[in-house]
């Protein structure tokens, strides 16, 4: 059992040797591997840009333990990250890349799931998209702060109340206490609280929460049919 076990790792070692013999990832490489992600993922050009200097890093830790000599693992890894941003390039050109259209689609789908404005941009700069786009793309996509973009917000923060059983859709029996008001005052407190953590002003959460269960669901459907 223990020469089986000796035998399948030495071949292991021997397959990973033979894959790492070959050069560093070339513009061919790269850019099959930047359409294969592409075809599974949304992404932005920083986030492809990663994706495809993490495949380089990759070949190299796999030279590296081929036993291929260091400064010929870094001279070839440095021509291939080299590379990167061409192809990026012309994954942008093709149309497969495109990071306003990233944002809007991220912006729209996390929004309906109850994410703040300021949660959402959060999430696109720590995606790569500059701040430039994302405020372009939210104002489109959400609508502008002082117009439409105002009820998008107090969607989201309905579905976020929702979520955590509060304001309109707190659960019935939770005022049956002998100190109602006092447990009301701070249940209303906390949820103020994790509203204001997930990035809702205090006047879009209070409207939230003294919303009418009614109202509050029309809303909801309201903002995740558009």
């Amino acid at each position: 059992m223990l020469a089986r076990m000796t035998d399948r790792a030495a071949a292991g070692t021997k397959r990973r040797a033979r894959r790492a013999d070959g050069p560093a990832p070339d513009r061919a490489a790269l850019r099959a591997a930047a359409l294969a992600h592409l075809a599974r993922f949304g992404t932005t050009r920083a986030g492809l840009e990663q994706v495809l200097a993490r495949m380089v890093q990759r070949w190299a830790r796999r030279a590296a333990e081929a036993g291929l000599p260091a400064d010929e693992i870094e001279s070839q890894a440095a021509a291939a990250r080299a590379l990167v941003a061409g192809v990026v390039g012309d994954m942008a050109e093709l149309g497969a890349v495109n990071d306003a259209a990233f944002a809007g689609s991220r912006a729209r789908s996390l929004t309906r799931v109850g994410r703040s404005r300021r949660a959402v941009q959060a999430h696109l700069a720590a995606r790569g998209v500059g701040d430039d786009v994302a405020g372009a793309v939210l104002d489109d996509a959400l609508g502008a702060r002082d117009g439409a973009g105002y009820e998008t917000e107090l969607a989201a923060a309905l579905v976020f109340a929702r979520k955590r059983r509060v304001g309109p859709f707190r659960l019935a029996g939770d005022d049956e206490s002998d100190d109602a008001e006092d447990e009301a005052a701070a249940r209303r407190l906390r949820a103020l609280e994790a509203m204001a953590r997930a990035g809702f002003g205090r006047s879009v959460a209070e409207a939230a929460l003294d919303m009418d269960a009614g109202e509050a669901e029309e809303r909801i459907i309201r903002m995740k049919s558009t």
